[in-house]
């Protein structure tokens, strides 16, 4: 987290700094179902998930979440987040990088707070969007 962040100094369409996750593996996936108890086929069984529709295994959608989440989290601490929300635009598969991103879209000060709204977004290696979201911190 950067010790620079300023109410002040940030303008609408500011970025904040991205996220770059390693390859999902399916060892995370099977993880993930654990930590979560998404135990659905489709994230951990080929077969499942071609029986499915799907063309193999995808990640879990909370999973990506967690992610987009997490680039708030690496530039503020967690106490900062006053909203968060997103909605799923695709699937991601194993191998994917996952880069969550973020940029200003509104500022007020409310209530003796200063607010900043930012529209979020997780996309993969070739730019798909996963998912789309917002958010409103507090800063000092």
């Amino acid at each position: 987290m950067s010790k620079n962040i300023n109410f002040e100094n940030l303008k609408i369409g500011d970025s904040i700094p991205e996220l770059v996750k390693t390859p999902i593996t399916r060892t995370q996936l099977a993880l993930f179902a654990g930590a979560s108890g998404d135990h659905n086929p489709i994230h951990l069984d080929d077969a499942e998930a071609q029986a499915g529709g799907l063309s193999g295994v995808i990640a879990h959608g909370m999973l990506n979440m967690a992610f987009l989440a997490q680039v708030l989290t690496e530039w503020l601490p967690q106490t900062a987040v006053r909203s968060f929300k997103s909605r799923f635009a695709a699937m991601a598969y194993p191998g994917d990088i996952i880069t969550c991103k973020g940029v200003v879209s509104g500022k007020i000060n409310e209530s003796g707070e200063n607010l900043l709204d930012l529209d979020l977004l997780a996309e993969n290696q070739n730019g798909e969007v996963l998912l789309k979201g917002s958010a409103t911190v507090v800063l000092d």
